[in-house]
């Protein structure tokens, strides 16, 4: 079981602070979401995570122990990064997905093969003559099949086609069902892959803004939907974060708790109550009107 600590880091190039003070820490096996907005320090934090950068303040330890220098940490650590790791321009797929198994200690060739195939990438193409979508799928392809205690997929399949991404979705919860680990995902495409995520971490402008349980965060407020004139009755004077209407049906992102009292009333004129959405809370808080 994994156990990652992050105190006090901080990242700085030349005269831009790309993390500050970013404090956190996860363990067990689960997938995390990391969100923020372009900018926000996610890619530089996964990397300093991943051991690639070293931090400029703080520390981060996995399992107890730095990671920068450590080959023991970087171990078992797998990042892949948009369009997969960096490859020499010589190797095939082949090549380049036998050698990814020579340095992960828990690499499935077997499943790296059924990925390959699902995904359909040729085996004898050079990864530099591969589309971008097929490059983002040799990477997933690693990454899945690294089942790395600490699997890293820095939105590393925006590059693959919608049937792709959700099959890339399905294999990657049945597979951390099956092989359990800790994946962290850092995603713009919060409304595709928001269910799978277990705990949240937002960053805004270098720092933590928020990390919660997914599901706390979806009771942080409510979607109200039903009639047009009744979620507009209901929703007077809630924080109102997103709408959307279909002919006399309304739905209503409200932000904040709603106690008994409100949740009876709604039921009581034939309203339906459901968890807030990931996405609308995420813009909610990371825009300038609500800092």
């Amino acid at each position: 079981m994994t156990e990652i600590e992050v105190s006090g880091l901080g990242k700085r190039f030349d005269a831009v602070e790309a993390l500050t003070d970013v404090s956190f820490s996860l363990s067990g096996n689960k997938i995390c979401g990391l969100l923020g907005r372009n900018g926000a320090g996610k890619t530089t934090l996964l990397s300093i995570l991943a051991g690639y950068e070293r931090q400029t303040a703080g520390t981060v330890l996995i399992d107890g122990e730095p990671v920068f220098e450590n080959a023991t940490a970087m171990g078992k650590t797998c990042l892949v990064r948009g369009t997969g790791d960096a490859v020499s321009p010589a190797e095939n797929v082949r090549d380049l997905i036998r050698y990814a198994g020579q340095l992960r200690p828990g690499w499935d060739a077997e499943y790296a093969a059924t990925l390959l195939d699902l995904f359909e990438v040729g085996r004898n193409k050079q990864p530099k003559a591969l589309s971008h979508g097929k490059r983002c799928a040799l990477g997933v392809t690693i990454g899945l099949a690294s089942r790395s205690p600490l699997t890293v997929f820095d939105e590393s399949y925006l590059g693959l086609d919608a049937p792709s991404r959700y099959a890339f979705y399905d294999a990657l919860l049945a597979d951390v069902m099956a092989h359990p680990r800790m994946v962290i995902i850092s995603t713009h495409l919060i409304e595709e892959v928001g269910s799978l995520f277990e705990d949240v971490l937002i960053l805004d402008e270098g720092r933590l803004l928020l990390h919660e349980e997914a599901d706390t965060l979806r009771a942080a407020g409510a979607a109200v939907t039903g009639d047009a004139a009744l979620v507009d009755s209901f929703t007077l004077g809630l924080e109102v974060l997103g709408e959307k209407t279909l002919g006399s049906t309304k739905s209503a992102m409200v932000y904040g708790p709603l106690d008994d009292k409100r949740r009876a009333q709604a039921k009581q004129v034939g309203l339906d109550l459901g968890p807030i959405a990931l996405q609308d809370l995420f813009v909610h808080l990371t825009s300038g009107g609500s800092r």
